[in-house]
This record gives C-alpha cells, sequence and structure tokens, in this order.
C-alpha cells in the first residue's frame, strides 16, 4: 500500500489535510518535517507537538548540535511509512500530531536564549498539547522543565546519559550543558528522590540524591530489569524523560559533543524504552545530536528512533 500511494504522495509537511494517519511519501524526496508530519503554528486541536531546538552554545568539546533538529527529521522519513514496532498501537493514528518547527531566538543574544524557550515551551503547554523537543545541546532541558513544573508542578525525572549533569552550579543565568539538573532540582522543579539516571558512566561525587542505575547494572542486570526499577522509582507521578544521545556507546551514536566509551547499546536502549510502558509521561526531549561528527547519520537515525518512543510513550497511557 505505501509504495502505490507514493507515486502520488509529496510533501506531506505542507500538503496534509490531516494530523492522523501515515505518510507513503518516497523517503529520498519531499519536504522532511518529523515522521511527515504537517508543519503548522496552530495548535488547536493538536494532541502532541514536536519541536527542534537549534542551540549548542554550551558544549564543552564538540559543538554542531544546532544541526541535530534538521538531520533527526531527514532520518525519521525512515520511520514514517509504518507504526511502531512492538507497541502494538500506533500513536500516529490514535492522536493529532504535528511538527511545531523550531524556536526562533537571536543566536548574537544568548542571555535571553532561555527565556524564549521556556516561553515557547509554554505556548504548547498552554494549548493544551504535549511536547516532544529535539535539541540542540542539553541546557535546554532547564527551560522545559521549568514550563513543564508550571503546569505540573514538581516532576520525576527519567535521564539516559553518559553524564550526571548535577555539578554544581548555584549562578541560575549561566548556560551551561552539566549543570542544568543541578539546577533542576536546586530549583525545586525535578524531585530527586522519585528520578533516576540511566547509563551513567563518569565520575560525579554527588548526585543530589538522585537515583542512579550506571552503564555496568544495565549490561549486568539488563535492561528488562532496569526498566522494572525505573517505573518503580518513578511510580504514577508526572515524568519528564531526556534521552542526551552520549548515553549510547559511540559505536552506536558516534556523532555527539562528548562520548563515552562503555555506553548503552541502541537494542539496549530500545528494549528499555519500550519497557517504560505505563509511566506517566509529561514530555521528552533528545539532545546533543552533533551530524558533523557522523557522516553516516547513524546518530541521527537512533535519535529518530527516540523520539518516536517518547511519544509512544506518552501515548501509551492516553488511549481511549
Amino acid at each position: 500500500m505505501a509504495l502505490e500511494d507514493a507515486k502520488n504522495e509529496v510533501d506531506g509537511a505542507f500538503t496534509r489535510t490531516s494530523d492522523r494517519g501515515h505518510s507513503f511519501e518516497n523517503t529520498f524526496g519531499g519536504a522532511t518535517s518529523f515522521l511527515r508530519r504537517r508543519y503548522t503554528k496552530d495548535l488547536a486541536g493538536v494532541d502532541l507537538a514536536v519541536t527542534g531546538i537549534p542551540f549548542d552554545q554550551a558544549v564543552t568539546n564538540r559543538p554542531g548540535t544546532r544541526l541535530g533538529p534538521r538531520q533527526v527529521r531527514e532520518m525519521s522519513t525512515l520511520l514514517s511509512p509504518d507504526p511502531p514496532y512492538g507497541w502494538g498501537y500506533s500513536p500516529l493514528d490514535d492522536f493529532n500530531i504535528v511538527d511545531y518547527g523550531d524556536l526562533a531566538f537571536d543566536y548574537a543574544n544568548v542571555p535571553d536564549f532561555p527565556g524564549a524557550l521556556q516561553a515557547h515551551v509554554r505556548t504548547i503547554l498552554d494549548a493544551g498539547a504535549a511536547s516532544v523537543a529535539i535539541g540542540g545541546d542539553h541546557y535546554i532541558s532547564f527551560p522545559i522543565l521549568r514550563a513543564h513544573a508550571e503546569k505540573y508542578g514538581p516532576l520525576s525525572l527519567i535521564q539516559f546519559d553518559a553524564h550526571t549533569d548535577t555539578w554544581a552550579d548555584d549562578d541560575l543565568d549561566r548556560i551551561d550543558h552539566g549543570t542544568m539538573f543541578y539546577k533542576a532540582v536546586k530549583t525545586g522543579i525535578v524531585d530527586p528522590a522519585t528520578s533516576v539516571q540511566i547509563g551513567i558512566r563518569t565520575t560525579n561525587a554527588d548526585t543530589l540524591g538522585v537515583n542512579i542505575i550506571d552503564a555496568r547494572e544495565v549490561h549486568e542486570t539488563g535492561p528488562q530489569a532496569v526498566a522494572k526499577k525505573a517505573r518503580e522509582i518513578v511510580g504514577d507521578r508526572p515524568v519528564y524523560l531526556s534521552f542526551d544521545i552520549d548515553g549510547l556507546d559511540p559505536a552506536f551514536a558516534p556523532g555527539t559533543g562528548t562520548p563515552v566509551w562503555g555506553g548503552l547499546s541502541s537494542g539496549q536502549a530500545a528494549i528499555i524504552l519500550r519497557d517504560l510502558a505505563g509511566i506517566n509521561l509529561v514530555g521528552g526531549d533528545v539532545v546533543e545530536v552533533s551530524p558533523p561528527y557522523d557522516p553516516s547519520g547513524v546518530t541521527a537515525v537512533a535519535a529518530a528512533h527516540v523520539a518516536m518512543e517518547l511519544i509512544c510513550l506518552w501515548g501509551w497511557t492516553r488511549r481511549g
């Protein structure tokens, strides 16, 4: 059916008349919105909006994550014709999902960026839609969490990462991709006791009480046990899930700013994400894709899958 429709369908990002259903364009052509969703700034009736945050001010090593949203969208065309494998339902059929486009901001006025991003996500949430963001460096999670906390109160965090990003930093005006979760805990928008970081493999003496499932535990106990443990930690609280693509081993995601060996395989991450089904996910992001360091695009392929899994997790508890 997809091949039959592909000879007539193209540029669904602009020509779609419905926000539901799959798209059957040739993967090598057409406008590359995320999953071929309709590009729109009109959020009336929208259930979930995917948005790009092309920002990389705060990286400690290799820049380029401002180009991540564009490449993740491109690679998502590989996923757009088919329901997600293993879920037993298709969020693209069951919900109105759109591509809200990218955040607009003045690249030369960096101090204004956090407020611009927080307002951008607040607009999505105030319209009654959920948000899944594609970054961009990991700092973007802090303004996004602030917007979610305005609506939901303190959140539980599930973070896939090589780094805890809770290094001490009491200057809220600093824009740093390694301290934003320290600030989130210290300002009370993330509850550390009901939060968990998965895949950690760098040293940080003070993790502020956040539960840690390091990479070795993932390898030794297996992804199913990790998902079960994470579900027990967050319970039924509102959860925000942030997936730094360097949570994966560099063999599976070389295109990131701070690769660290010994990480998760894409297969392990896929099982964990799938087995988190049932958590009360209210929003999420996938960050740190840096295309200049991965001409193959495999890192962006992984990120596109992660974003799809976030949508599936969000929709799982909201099906009628």
